[in-house]
């Protein structure tokens, strides 16, 4: 693959065809499908009706001419994947958005974050801050808890000041790969020590040889699976 040039996800494609098509020309149109992965739509009177998935189209296909959606679609399309790793989701996302009437089940991501609860945490801490300048309440200030490292007390977490402050973090670090964890006072736990900052974590990682800026250093996970450099946080 040419430098800098992403890799398609959907191959082939063949839209909004006539049942007809699947059914009188037959050898045709599963010459396209036949051993082939991906998403598949049926639609009725232009409606959308059905979505799934197959690790053989052809097949599928070729059974909802007969089961039980067999008199409820008129057209359909197929979106032909290269590889399968995705489909699945990809799948769900189409049953989520679009609510065809012929799927029983709905779509389930595997490790997706619902945010809906953190929205609801974060909006509750807003309105609570509204409601103590109207009514003139003085915000009570929790002093973090000193983070104490070689027998010194050392200054408030960095990491402190971020609302949405990363549990994990990791690095692949000379084929190694090295993990710490933040705590929730913002200090980060790094192989039975505790550091203030990034830097200082990241500097022990590599054995406290050199300076580190712990913000290039680490990565979090920004969402289930999504990992990203620490400095994304403070953009």
């Amino acid at each position: 693959m040419k430098k800098g040039r992403r890799q398609s996800l959907v191959s082939q494609y063949l839209e909004n065809v006539s049942r007809k098509a699947l059914e009188e020309y037959q050898d045709v149109v599963r010459n396209y499908v036949r051993g082939r992965h991906g998403i598949y739509v049926l639609y009725r009177r232009d409606r959308l009706y059905y979505v799934g998935l197959a690790s053989n189209l052809r097949n599928r296909l070729k059974a909802h001419l007969k089961d039980r959606h067999g008199a409820s679609w008129d057209r359909f399309s197929v979106y032909l994947t290269i590889q399968d790793g995705h489909i699945r989701e990809l799948e769900s996302l189409a049953l989520r958005i679009l609510k065809p009437v012929g799927n029983r089940v709905g779509g389930k991501f595997a490790r997706a974050e619902n945010l809906r609860t953190r929205l609801a945490r974060e909006i509750r801490e807003l309105e609570r801050g509204r409601l103590r300048e109207i009514m003139g309440i003085p915000a009570r200030f929790k002093p973090l808890n000193a983070v104490r490292k070689a027998g010194k007390v050392a200054g408030a977490p960095v990491l402190a000041k971020y609302a949405n402050t990363p549990a994990r973090l990791r690095r692949r670090y000379k084929g190694k790969l090295l993990t710490a964890r933040v705590r929730p006072d913002g200090s980060i736990r790094f192989a039975g020590e505790v550091f203030n900052s990034p830097s200082l974590a990241g500097r022990a990682a590599i054995g406290g040889k050199r300076a580190v800026n712990g913000w290039v250093f680490w990565s979090y996970e920004r969402a289930p699976g999504d990992w990203v450099r620490l400095d994304e946080l403070r953009k």
